[in-house]
């Protein structure tokens, strides 16, 4: 049964996305039950009650409680799916990597239209940022005076990520909610002004060739990053595009990054 209706789902690249996948799927098979179920009663009480059948109306009402077994039975089945399933995944979502473990901390800043992506470089601390110096060339208004940006890499709607190493997404936005969302990641987070909220995962595959960078834009094959939040007029423009690339292929573009970046903070 699972296998029916998870070959409609986009590609899983996350550690976490079978589980996600297998709600969807008891969820839906739930749904198509009470459709189903609730259809063929629909059509029997139409024929068993019709007009020319009972001509004269019943006050005495229903003696068997089977309609209140069946509706005891729906909301366990939804218990279930909600505390045996649910909870306990949201639980392991929410739960930061542990401190022994590499993981990548990568910000990514929402704005009216585009994802800022930051990596704080090989120091591994990001640069402080600063309002007044945000503008079309500096989105994030990073310090490149402070010692801890000198290193750090930004993109604009590009998102790198090594696979097989946890990663760490802190989402924010600079003017309204947008919504995260990588389809083949099974992530999908609000992020709110005022708020950083961490996006915890695991990447597991690396992305197809066919699917990479530069050219993305024009390949429906392409890793999205969407916008899965009306936030403005502009709303349907809002679209990245993320790779997951081997760890040495990660490093080659980091250090790709670096020496551009090199010239400009000398």
């Amino acid at each position: 049964m699972y296998s029916i209706l998870s070959r409609w789902l986009p590609e899983n690249a996350a550690a976490h996305g079978a589980e996600i996948d297998r709600m969807m799927v008891l969820m839906h098979w739930l749904m198509l039950f009470l459709f189903v179920g609730w259809s063929l009663y629909f059509v029997y009480v139409l024929f068993r009650f019709r007009a020319g059948r009972n001509a004269q109306a019943s006050y005495t009402g229903v003696k068997s409680h089977f309609s209140s077994y069946l509706e005891g039975g729906v909301v366990l089945a939804e218990a279930i799916l909600l505390v045996g399933f649910a909870i306990p995944a949201w639980a392991r979502w929410v739960t930061p990597h542990s401190p022994d473990v590499d993981a990548l901390q990568v910000r990514v800043v929402a704005e009216q239209f585009a994802w800022n992506v930051h990596y704080p470089g090989p120091d591994g601390v990001f640069g402080s940022v600063d309002v007044n110096l945000l503008d079309a060339a500096n989105p994030l208004g990073l310090d490149r005076q402070d010692p801890f940006a000198k290193d750090d890499v930004t993109t604009i709607n590009q998102l790198h990520l090594p696979v097989n190493r946890p990663v760490t997404v802190l989402l924010s936005s600079k003017d309204v909610i947008h919504s995260f969302f990588l389809p083949v990641m099974r992530v999908k987070q609000d992020s709110v002004p005022g708020m950083e909220i961490p996006v915890h995962f695991v990447p597991v595959v690396t992305t197809p060739e066919e699917a990479q960078l530069p050219g993305c834009a024009a390949n429906l094959s392409c890793w999205e990053i969407a916008c899965a939040q009306l936030c403005g007029l502009g709303h349907y423009r809002m679209r990245g595009f993320f790779q997951v690339h081997s760890q040495a292929d990660f490093d080659a573009w980091m250090d790709e990054k670096l020496k551009k970046l090199a010239p400009a903070t000398s």
